[in-house]
């Protein structure tokens, strides 16, 4: 555990240190999307790479966020620090209402991920109908650049609250791999009646790591609303956000603690070069970027922080 808390702090200096160091927009830029696309493979990870459990459906959680901050900010006037743990709150309960009626029926594997996907299309279809989402036309934070209002006029605000989110997440993941909860979430992932037998409560498990979950990809929500200050239900409840989180936790290596933030950096590395190199060939950089991630689920299965320990497993078949 304290090798783990020295490489978080490590790597918080370092993200520090190379943010002010940085003045060019383009970098800022860069950074700010990779941490957030970390953000969201983290939150993904922790109910998916920990608990076994994988959703399809995680915008739900994405688009509860952002709503629940628009609203309390544009409707009812509330400062958008306080919106921002409201949304953090709200997400985590919708999060523990549909864990609670998933895992109540003991829906799991392909039907859990089914349910999710189902709710995250709910949601969407309900924020389109009623007027207090702005429906179809979706909502817009009126401008007021400050940090009381969490609007940054440089992209160096937006990292620190971005990079303090995926801090936090860290500093969770580390402790679900040395405490006694994670212990019981992974025996529960690796065999849940094994882990009933030996007194651990698959239920209420797999219930706390929704909420925690729901939690941080509520977060992730408010955030991209600040930052972009306009959301609307296809935005924020489709299925775009449900992808970026599950591949980049894939990508990186399911489970562990540095995975989903190494699948995000190379996954947006990924992208943003075969965007520039065939920007002008229509879709030949979506090809290219989906070749790759085929290729890397093919033959890294265990994610890229996974990649040495797969390459000695193939070393000692060949030798044996």
């Amino acid at each position: 555990m304290k090798r783990d808390l020295l490489l978080i702090a490590l790597f918080a200096l370092a993200l520090a240190a190379l943010t002010a160091a940085t003045s060019s927009g383009v970098a800022l830029n860069a950074i700010t999307m990779t941490l957030y696309a970390a953000l969201l493979a983290q939150a993904w990870n922790i109910l998916g790479g920990f608990g076994g459990q994988f959703s399809f459906g995680h915008a739900l959680f994405f688009g509860v966020g952002a709503y629940a901050s628009a609203v309390a900010q544009v409707a009812h006037g509330l400062n958008a620090w306080p919106a921002l743990a409201l949304a953090v709150a709200a997400a985590a309960l919708v999060g523990l209402f549909v864990g609670a009626l998933a895992f109540r029926y003991g829906l799991k594997g392909s039907y859990f991920a089914l349910v999710t996907l189902a709710f995250a299309e709910v949601f969407r279809i309900l924020a389109v109908s009623v007027e207090f989402t702005g429906g179809g036309v979706g909502m817009m934070l009126p401008l007021k650049p400050s940090s009381m209002h969490l609007q940054f006029v440089s992209r160096h605000g937006y990292i620190a609250v971005i990079g303090g989110f995926v801090v936090a997440a860290l500093l969770l993941t580390a402790w679900l791999r040395h405490s006694r909860f994670g212990a019981q979430l992974q025996a529960v992932r690796d065999n849940e009646d094994a882990a009933r037998a030996i007194g651990v409560d698959p239920y209420r498990t797999k219930l706390v790591a929704t909420g925690l979950s729901a939690a941080f990809m509520g977060a992730a929500g408010a955030f991209y609303l600040q930052m972009y200050q306009y959301i609307d239900p296809g935005i924020v409840f489709g299925p775009a956000v449900s992808v970026e989180a599950l591949v980049g936790a894939i990508v990186g290596g399911l489970g562990t603690l540095w995975g989903p933030l190494l699948g995000a950096v190379v996954l947006h590395t990924l992208a943003e070069t075969t965007r520039n190199l065939f920007g002008n060939l229509p879709g030949l950089n979506m090809v290219i970027y989906g070749s790759v991630l085929v290729l890397i689920v093919l033959f890294v299965p265990r994610g890229l922080s996974g990649v040495g320990r797969s390459v000695r497993d193939l070393w000692k078949g060949r030798r044996g």
